[in-house]
């Protein structure tokens, strides 16, 4: 029977306490994608967060209000581009000139953002654009200077980027 404590008390003690945050992003032509990601209260300290820290992610993508199409971890396929880099201290997407990297974020979506699959929806920040995947094609027309500052907020967003008031 102590075993039987010992063994759940070890397992609440190793369930970890995380942040959520929220995001949304203004493409052109009426593009937008809002997500989410869950990072351990452990790492948040770090200088930078990458794909490896965070618990949960999850984008959805927009085109005048109306949904094109939602990427998360948790579905990602072994062959599915993830590469996250993320400054807390600053709440803020980093860009490839702030790093020196050519791309700083692929979300289900490469450099060239053709890689999301057929359906599929991705992201990509690189150091031509920061722009969408759609159905393995590259919807240039999304696309954003990569310099663009992206940033995240600790209260959710609406496909408008509007952030919703907290309600008591």
């Amino acid at each position: 029977m102590i075993k039987q404590w010992v063994a759940i008390f070890a397992l609440c003690a190793t369930q970890v306490q995380a942040a959520d945050f929220y995001f949304c992003w203004v493409g052109a032509n009426d593009y937008t994608m809002t997500g989410q990601m869950s990072i351990p209260d452990a790492v948040l300290g770090q200088s930078l967060i990458t794909e490896q820290d965070v618990t949960a992610f999850k984008i959805a993508g927009y085109q005048a209000g109306a949904l094109l199409g939602k990427w998360d971890m948790t579905t990602r396929g072994d062959s599915d581009s993830w590469f996250l880099r993320y400054d807390p201290e600053r709440s803020v997407f980093l860009t490839p000139s702030e790093l020196g990297l050519g791309v700083t974020q692929a979300w289900n979506a490469n450099g060239n953002a053709n890689d999301c699959g057929n359906p599929g929806f991705g992201f990509n920040l690189g150091n031509y654009a920061q722009d969408f995947c759609l159905n393995g094609v590259w919807v240039e027309e999304s696309g954003m200077p990569p310099d663009t500052p992206f940033l995240v907020s600790a209260v959710p967003v609406d496909p408008y980027c509007r952030t919703y008031a907290p309600v008591s």
